[in-house]
């Protein structure tokens, strides 16, 4: 309608004034004011949330109108607490709140794009070739590949269509399992709790075609070793509103206010009910501020600054002072009173193995597994007993399984004696290894209470207890005379408050003040001290130090499995809660099992050929009284010796295609495991990890989604640049001056292994930019799944508020459509196959118990090469290539006839599957799948979830404890009975977010009573931890545990990583270049790297690459604010803004993690090249205690245990840059070709 006739209105106005003529009335037009009205109208409201690793896991509001994204806003309707808690909303943060940006923004992958020399020689190729023959013949041919290898990175993508796209994706992994085997397909997709069906619609994908799932929490180094080390679990640890019922709070080295916005306000709420709080941490970070003590130690020492601290508690409440709680909590629920056989090396006694059952006359009495049963001696009778509760009495026999206090055997009552201080039959010295300098002897003698035993040999031997040897480690005089202890706190002897003080920095009197504090509060309110702690610790190569002396103070006292106490570990959003029900469809158990799985570090460091750059010497970081040989050995040799004796698992795992074998073994008229057994034992079939780099033993495709991991967690960036993808990298590294493999067949190297590199997003990240094929992704706000957090114990979902738009496809769309393209080419290449595979001694299994003793290595002729006892499981599986699609769209028959469990419980679920015949609706066609529940949808897809998992399922969960009950011979089922009914579907979590059910595979408590805090279950229903002892473990007396000293906790300094010296002034550009300790916390302005490329995150930070420094180390190179920096090592360079700030310790930088080089990123001097990113200064570097396998609690677990990819013991050099080049000349690449 036109306006222009209101126009001539202009001039009648009234007459009559108002507001004693200061006001006016005018007839314009006011329509514009519409856009302002409008601008908060909506049509409908969705309820979604972020799958970005955040554990924030916040629920929003997705505002649509006219079928488009608007904004949104944090949802409020989260179950309310008790009244005496705060409510876990508001939740949310700036970072959540700019998303929508995302949606409609130019940095959205909208169509499936493919390399353009790759669809030019495809699209060639397939006009006279099937597929799988024109993969061939680009792929296989060197001189083809490498015309798309050398250019990833470089741009030059051309769009695709799906049908294209997934052609060659299904015609490259044909001829991968068909030349070489199905093992060498992997995939990287990280942290399933964000968006759970996202995850498995890939790893179901490939597990129905026997790929390899590489693992993520160890590789970004988020896996906290000590955790299972010591309680035998991955990580569980407290919600965040038990925070709140903590009494003394410490933060150590976590940021909680800027990492942990949405749960800091329990942070500073608790101080208002007069909770103490201490920070910890080298900087200035947010939490300092809310901290009533700050205490900075140096970086890379706190371990130091916490066995101080153990030494004051052991001291003033367990030596000269005792505590009666600390000492019935340490009797019950710790290895304190477990007994340790003492040996003699080179003239002094060093701690041994645990006294077992089959060190004795007649194993005790004890028949089943009494090599893993663990002795104590009983005060009342001073007898040795075997208590109920380790590991032997968890397989095979049943009701012992348990932390009552009695005899396993007799089932008689007994009182574990904690130390033989007061009956020893002598005092003897005993060696403990000290790796801290130079300030004392490599191997410190102290005075420890022994007993006198008869072996079941007729020798004798000499045992102690874990307490007592504990006491001497920390150097706490009893007045048993000797050296090495301390009369006072004043002295300087190995882990005092004085020695720490030369390590830390830290004040001897702020320590003994805050450990004292500490212990006092934890003795009065029965273990309500807490500290949370976090990747500022865990990123170290020697983190289990650090967290293993911060474990300790909390078993010391007794704050492990108590409200408000206990270990706060956030990192990551690790905490998969419906785990049990995801697993199935995640890995396609309710088809074919075992599926493969590989730890991601090893795998890493093996293919992106960082071993051949590896500077740290074993030696260097073994016990003085380790072994004869332990430090002969290469970092890779370790690692490859725990894949041959089943402790890693392996990929690819066979040098020769596993179809290949299977049928070698038909035609020899053997079984094919049998087959592959003689052939291994021969020597005519070859691991693939003694031969890295012979192309048979190439990863050939590798599929990357809900990831960046070059833009984020690639450790080693250029490593990967150069020899996984084979294109223009900024190594500046060489081998000549590292070390040799001696076990490990070394080759020249070779570069650009993956054949192909699929990657899904939604935006165009930095992996997408080195993808060969990019497919697009729905947004967080265009599909449906689930998600959940360790910071609250709601389950929620995403939800699909607008469809996915352009031609993007949610995860399952994408791979049901994948799946559907391979069953026709897979399935008229190969058809129906046998598949070898092997698989480790797997936590929670009976597996976990393989060598007891002394590991032997069958390799070495030591000893027989037995699958699943002295190697690898080997197990052989049937695939029908032809039924991919069919089985991803169909839950299969497993879960009606094996069943489902988890953490080595098990339970029927023909019932579930039979109501999800119902929910889902059945299949119909003909075939494989007919009458299976359907899995048609990512929300069928999530009710499977449901149905299955006990969190989720009432009736599921009151099965899991019964079973768990008959184990321990203890009736549990009483925590899940008053939620027996409570089944919870999709539609329930899309109405409000669902509290989930109490299950045993977690070890705490959802209750309207108790806040969910680890370890609950095992202090208050008597469940052993799933450790070698069932307890709480102070000492590993796993051999290499003690051959690298970490049978105890000690004190090791960060690694030498030799990156610096061999650059220093080599080229020069004027400036001064230092050299500083490399830090990479998480951020302000993203989560992980997205949010990083978000304009309102840019506009509202740098805008781009930054690094902080301190004044001092600013002012020394001449740096000043907002100055270009170039920051180099061996490893690679990158270049940024410098921002100098007082809160920076000098000596060393920060760089925030995952800021991505797709942004206002100039060259780098050094190379030439665009700048690189944080990962281009680092290197994986991985530790031989992590690779340790089959021994109870140190067995390999999916994410569980395994090697860790640390980074921040780095050093880097930095300067002022002198020119700014931003390369804006014509791209070409290596050989000066145009892309």
């Amino acid at each position: 309608m036109s306006h222009f006739l209101d126009r001539l209105k202009f001039f009648s106005k009234p007459a009559e004034p108002f507001s004693n003529g200061h006001g006016t009335v005018v007839d314009e037009d006011r329509t514009w004011e519409n856009a302002y009205r409008q601008r908060w109208q909506h049509d409908k409201i969705v309820r979604s949330t972020h799958g970005v690793n955040c554990t924030g896991s916040c629920s929003w509001k997705v505002y649509v109108k006219n079928g488009l994204i608007t904004w949104e806003t944090q949802q409020t309707d989260y179950p309310r607490t008790r009244p005496d808690l705060p409510n876990h909303e508001p939740r949310g943060c700036p970072r959540g709140a700019s998303y929508s940006w995302y949606v409609y923004s130019a940095q959205r992958v909208k169509y499936p794009m493919v390399r353009g020399r790759l669809m030019e020689m495809w699209r060639e190729a397939r006009k006279t070739m099937d597929p799988v023959t024109a993969w061939d013949w680009i792929s296989q041919d060197p001189v083809r590949s490498q015309q798309y290898k050398s250019i990833r990175g470089l741009g030059g993508f051309v769009r695709a269509t799906w049908e294209e796209s997934n052609e060659i994706i299904a015609a490259a992994n044909a001829l991968t399992i068909k030349k070489y085997g199905p093992d060498r397909i992997v995939g990287f997709s990280p942290i399933p709790a964000m968006s759970m069906v996202s995850y498995a619609s890939g790893t179901r994908y490939l597990s129905l075609i026997g790929g390899v799932a590489l693992s993520f929490y160890d590789w970004y180094c988020d896996l906290p070793p000590a955790s299972p080390q010591v309680w035998g679990e991955q990580t569980d640890v407290p919600e965040s509103a038990d925070w709140y019922n903590s009494t003394y709070l410490m933060v150590w080295g976590s940021n909680v206010p800027m990492t942990r916005t949405p749960d800091a306000h329990f942070y500073t709420e608790v101080r208002y009910k007069g909770t103490k709080t201490v920070a910890i941490s080298p900087d200035y970070g947010e939490m300092v501020k809310f901290g009533d003590i700050w205490l900075a130690p140096k970086q890379g020492t706190d371990a130091a600054l916490a066995l101080a601290m153990g030494h004051v508690i052991l001291k003033e409440f367990h030596s000269e002072g005792q505590s009666a709680y600390f000492r019935d909590y340490a009797r019950q629920y710790t290895d304190f009173p477990m007994l340790v056989l003492l040996k003699e090396h080179n003239g002094t006694l060093v701690p041994d193995y645990f006294l077992r059952a089959s060190h004795l006359d007649n194993n005790l009495d004890e028949t089943n597994n009494p090599e893993w049963k663990t002795l104590v001696i009983d005060e009342t009778t001073g007898t040795i007993t075997a208590p109920a509760g380790s590991i032997g009495f968890r397989w095979g026999e049943s009701g012992k399984w348990n932390l009552e206090q009695k005899a396993g055997g007799s089932g008689a009552p007994i009182v574990p004696m904690l130390s033989m201080i007061n009956d020893s039959d002598a005092v003897t010295e005993v060696g403990f290894a000290y790796f801290g300098g130079k300030d004392a002897s490599d191997m410190l003698l102290r005075k420890v209470p022994v007993k006198t035993i008869r072996l079941a040999d007729g020798t004798t031997g000499l045992v102690t207890t874990v307490f007592d040897l504990t006491l001497a480690n920390y150097g706490i005089d009893r007045g048993l005379g000797g050296e090495n202890v301390a009369e006072s706190y004043d002295d300087d002897v190995p882990y005092t408050p004085a020695w720490q003080e030369k390590h830390t920095g830290v004040k001897r009197a702020d320590v003994i003040t805050v450990a004292r504090q500490f212990a006092e509060n934890a003795d009065q309110t029965r273990g309500k001290s807490m500290v949370i702690v976090g990747a500022g610790l865990n990123h170290w190569y020697h983190m289990d130090m650090t967290y293993r002396g911060i474990i300790n103070m909390l078993m010391m006292c007794g704050c492990i499995g108590q409200s408000g106490g206990g270990w706060a570990h956030y990192v990551g959003q690790e905490k998969l809660r419906p785990q049990t029900g995801w697993t199935p469809l995640a890995f396609a158990q309710d088809w074919v099992r075992p599926m493969r799985q590989m730890n991601g570090t090893s795998f890493f460091y093996a293919h992106t050929s960082q071993w051949r750059h590896e500077k740290l010497e074993t030696g260097d970081i073994a016990s003085p009284s380790a072994a004869g040989g332990t430090g002969d050995l290469t970092l890779l040799d370790y690692n490859a010796k725990a894949e041959r004796m089943g402790w890693l698992p392996s990929a690819p795992q066979l040098q020769t295609n596993p179809l290949e074998v299977a049928k070698a073994a038909k035609a020899a008229g053997q079984a094919p495991a049998a087959y592959a057994l003689d052939q291994i034992k021969a020597g005519q079939l070859q691991f693939s990890c003694d031969d890295p780099d012979n192309p048979a033993n190439f990863p050939r495709n590798m599929f990357v989604w809900r990831s960046n991991i070059l833009g984020s967690s690639g450790k080693g960036h250029e490593y990967f640049l150069k020899y996984l993808l084979g294109t223009q990298n900024g190594l500046l590294s060489d081998e000549d001056d590292c070390i040799t493999p001696k076990q490990v067949k070394v080759r020249p190297a070779a570069e650009g292994k993956l054949d192909l590199l699929v990657v899904l997003d939604f935006r165009m990240s930095t992996t997408c930019l080195y993808g060969d094929v990019v497919l697009p992704t729905a947004t967080w706000y265009e599909k449906d799944d689930l998600n959940t957090s360790d910071m609250h114990p709601f389950i929620h979902p995403l939800s699909e508020a607008v469809q996915p738009l352009w031609q993007s496809k949610s995860d399952w769309e994408i791979y049901k459509g994948l799946a559907e393209k391979f069953s026709e080419i897979g399935g008229e290449l190969l058809g129906t196959q046998q598949d070898i595979i092997l698989t480790p001694l797997m936590h929670d299994t009976p597996g976990e118990l393989g060598q007891p003793f002394d590991p032997k290595d069958w390799r070495a002729g030591e000893c027989e090469a037995i699958p699943g006892k002295t190697m690898p499981n080997m197990t052989v599986v049937e695939r029908n290539y032809r039924d991919v699609y069919k089985k991803f769209t169909s839950i299969g028959p497993l879960l009606e006839t094996i069943g489902n469990g988890g953490k080595g419980i098990s339970w029927k679920t023909g019932h579930e599957v039979d109501v999800l015949r119902g929910i889902n609706r059945t299949v119909l066609d003909e075939g494989v799948s007919q009458g299976q529940p359907r899995l048609d949808t990512a929300i069928d897809a999530a009710e499977m979830i449901l149905s299955l998992a006990p969190e989720t399922n009432g009736h599921v969960a009151v099965k899991a404890w019964a079973a768990l009950s008959a184990i321990t011979g203890r009736d549990h089922t009483h925590l899940a009975l008053p939620r027996e009914h409570d089944s919870i579907r999709f539609r329930d979590v899309q109405a409000q977010p669902r509290k989930i059910i109490s299950s045993p595979t977690w070890s705490g408590l959802e209750s309207e009573e108790v806040s969910y805090t680890a370890g609950y279950t095992n202090v208050h229903e008597l469940i052993p931890w799933r450790t070698l002892t069932g307890r709480q473990q102070f000492y590993q007396d796993h051999l290499w545990m003690r051959d690298f000293g970490e049978g105890l906790c000690v004190y090791k300094p960060a690694i030498n990583t030799k990156t610096t010296e061999a650059l220093l002034g080599t080229k020069p550009n004027g400036n001064k270049e230092l050299a500083l300790n490399f830090l990479t916390p998480h951020q302000k302005w993203g989560i992980h790297s997205t949010y990083s490329d978000n304009l309102r995150m840019l506009t509202l930070s740098r805008g781009g690459p930054h690094v902080w420094l301190s004044e001092t180390d600013a002012k020394a190179a001449g740096i000043v604010d907002n100055d270009w920096i170039e920051v180099f090592n061996v490893n690679g360079t990158l270049t940024a803004r410098a921002i100098v700030s007082q809160r920076i310790p000098a000596g060393m930088t920060m760089m925030y993690h995952a800021q991505e080089k797709i942004i206002n990123v100039p060259g780098a001097e050094m190379t030439g090249k665009r700048g690189g990113i944080h990962n281009s200064v680092t290197r994986a570097v991985p530790k031989p205690t992590h690779m340790i396998g089959g021994y109870a609690q140190l067995a390999y677990g999916f994410n569980y245990y395994g090697t860790v990819g640390s980074n921040r013991d780095e050093f880097v050099l930095v300067r002022k840059m002198n020119k700014v080049d931003w390369l804006e000349g014509p791209l070409e690449t290596e050989d000066g070709s145009m892309v």
